[in-house]
């Protein structure tokens, strides 16, 4: 069975989570229309000039992926398993092909792994999610979209405002805080961000909260006063709760490309990142950098921004990213088939 034919099967349905699975692949498909125009018509265009799969084929092709910051690596290994796919099922012709390419993709971005997506909060103890990232990458507007997440799955939620040096980004959490209803833990601006995080740790403790977010500082202009700000914050987080942080979470700007692979790379290095949340995915005709970040640091992604709205903000789904890259190529394969069985 097609990945096409496979997807729509999950969809099918009047139940909540079938009716909830098509909304939220909508989203996907909405937020990724950007990459969507350029990234689909260009293989629409190739599979019409290519009747039959080729070499010459397989190169236009590898040429379009690494266009839509796909990245090197992730299109050599898709491509290999093209290669040997098309070689082991005998196929001749590009009819069909776009599913396969699909396929191939969610295998290769799913490979090893289990459940990555999934936030790792305790059951029934303070959770702590460390937040990390530049300036500019929406850092503060994300922390707000996902409190408002987490409350509404019934989450106590509180916020600590530890970027201290960006002026104006204590009062940017506050006013998300007030927006989504959860308390914000602050102190002056410059003050030193890990007296903020105890004091934060401290009060989520005493008010029984379930989810402490904390915002940080995004300098990298010197990495060791960065690691060592980190080090510091993570030595009082931990020495308050053992095994926390239990998330660190880098934001990055989809829009931004290869850069945002440079950022992750930076990041890896200074600390120990369990997980990338990747905004302004709708803002981008560059969507294939979610494969790139993962297949190259093994990090998944574990959100992605969707849009301006506060439920925009939307856990990684391989399959519905995948969806969302090739909808249009994979609707035009479904009613060729529809027309082939007439």
């Amino acid at each position: 069975m097609s990945f096409f034919k496979k997807f729509k099967e999950k969809m099918l349905g009047s139940t909540p989570e079938a009716e909830e699975t098509v909304s939220i692949t909508n989203k996907f498909k909405e937020g990724l229309s950007k990459t969507r125009n350029q990234f689909t018509s260009k293989v629409n265009d190739l599979v019409a000039k290519y009747r039959k799969v080729d070499e010459d084929f397989f190169e236009e092709l590898e040429e379009i992926l690494l266009q839509a910051d796909v990245g090197f690596e992730t299109v050599t290994e898709l491509m290999d398993s093209l290669r040997f796919e098309v070689q082991r099922k005998n196929i001749k012709n590009t009819s069909g092909i776009q599913s396969v390419i699909s396929e191939k993709l969610v295998e290769i971005y799913n490979a090893g792994e289990d459940d990555v997506t999934e936030l790792q909060l305790e059951e029934s103890d303070l959770s702590v999610i460390l937040f990390v990232g530049v300036n500019g990458v929406g850092k503060t507007t994300t922390i707000g979209k996902l409190a408002h997440r987490l409350k509404g799955e019934g989450k106590n939620v509180m916020l600590a405002a530890g970027d201290t040096f960006r002026a104006g980004a204590i009062e940017q959490l506050q006013v998300w805080g007030d927006r989504v209803g959860v308390e914000v833990i602050k102190q002056s601006e410059g003050s030193d961000p890990a007296a903020v995080m105890y004091d934060a740790v401290r009060a989520a403790k005493s008010r029984g909260v379930d989810v402490l977010i904390c915002d940080t500082a995004g300098r990298l202009q010197n990495k060791v006063n960065l690691m060592n700000e980190l080090e510091k914050i993570h030595r009082v987080i931990s020495r308050e709760i053992p095994n926390a942080p239990h998330e660190v979470l880098l934001a990055l700007d989809a829009t931004t490309g290869q850069n945002a692979l440079v950022q992750a790379q930076t990041f890896k290095e200074v600390t120990n990142v369990t997980g990338i949340v990747l905004t302004k995915l709708d803002g981008t005709a560059k969507g294939g950098i979610v494969l790139a970040i993962r297949n190259k640091l093994h990090i998944p992604v574990k959100f992605v921004g969707l849009g301006e709205q506060m439920d925009d903000l939307q856990p990684f789904d391989a399959e519905k990213y995948v969806y969302g890259l090739f909808a249009d190529g994979l609707d035009l394969e479904e009613a060729e088939e529809k027309e082939s069985d007439k």
